[in-house]
């Protein structure tokens, strides 16, 4: 069985019991919930949330027979603003804190850029770049511990963490089962590598698959040199051997689309559940 879902805010930003209502609508049983950009009201900064806030939340989309499946928190880990990386990593810390209370136990994030905006950089892979995201992801994992919660870490060919090679190199640097991984197999393309993507598939699963605890789901075609996100099931991911190594490998994850809208999700829902009966 695959459990599906979407990010909560592909479907707007707005009241807690209204966008639980807009999902549920479509009968689907799981989202990813990034609280400041899905709920009207939240701010992007700490302290705005609260034992209330996460139980009423809880209760909204309860009451749909949705699950909060993933906090999303997406900061820059490395950002070149000390006091920016910091303010970021509290807010990351409070969503942690917090996560249980959403009913939910993973906290997302992708692993920055030496650029502000999280944009390409060309010394995102170097070694002082890694050194500032291991000292950062530390100490998110320390109160993961501390809290019975995960951080789940996405990496992105444009950022720090870029090939599974690094991402196993990052969870060896960490060795804590409180340290997680959001797989999202596109977010590991560029128009160099995407022939290749039967092999990084393979790769992420023979070297933390152990660790994926989600699953991302988008799709592409290349146009003019350049990656173009299109509705799941309309591009060129090869989603029968992604979907074959998850029944295999992780049954029942978390299967989140990504970009959906109340448009397009019911057929890259039915895409999906149709071919994964059938690999």
């Amino acid at each position: 069985m695959l459990i599906l879902g979407v990010r909560a805010h592909d479907f707007g930003t707005t009241s807690i019991p209204e966008l639980a209502g807009r999902i549920g609508a479509k009968g689907i049983p799981s989202i990813q919930l990034a609280l400041a950009k899905a709920i009207a009201g939240i701010k992007p900064e700490p302290g705005h949330l609260s034992p209330g806030l996460a139980h009423y939340c809880r209760q909204c989309f309860a009451a749909h027979n949705i699950q909060i499946a993933v906090l999303g928190c997406y900061i820059n880990p490395i950002h070149p603003d000390p006091v920016e990386r910091r303010r970021s990593l509290e807010r990351f810390k409070e969503h942690l804190r917090y996560a249980r209370a959403f009913g939910c136990s993973i906290v997302g994030t992708e692993t920055g850029s030496l650029h502000a905006d999280c944009s390409y950089h060309p010394d995102n892979e170097s070694e002082a770049a890694f050194r500032t995201l291991v000292e950062s992801v530390a100490q998110l994992v320390a109160e993961a511990e501390r809290f019975g919660t995960f951080v789940g870490i996405e990496g992105v060919t444009t950022h720090t963490i870029t090939t599974p090679a690094k991402m196993k190199q990052l969870l060896t640097a960490i060795p804590s089962g409180n340290l997680q991984v959001i797989f999202d197999p596109v977010n590991l393309l560029s128009p160099a590598n995407y022939q290749e993507q039967d092999r990084i598939i393979g790769e992420s699963f023979d070297l933390f698959g152990d660790k994926i605890v989600a699953i991302h789901s988008k799709d592409f075609v290349v146009e003019d040199g350049r990656l173009k996100l299109v509705p799941v099931g309309q591009g060129m991911l090869h989603h029968e051997l992604l979907l074959k190594t998850v029944k295999n490998a992780k049954p029942y994850i978390n299967f989140l689309l990504e970009g959906a809208n109340p448009a397009t999700v019911d057929t890259s829902l039915a895409f999906l559940e149709r071919l994964y009966q059938q690999v």
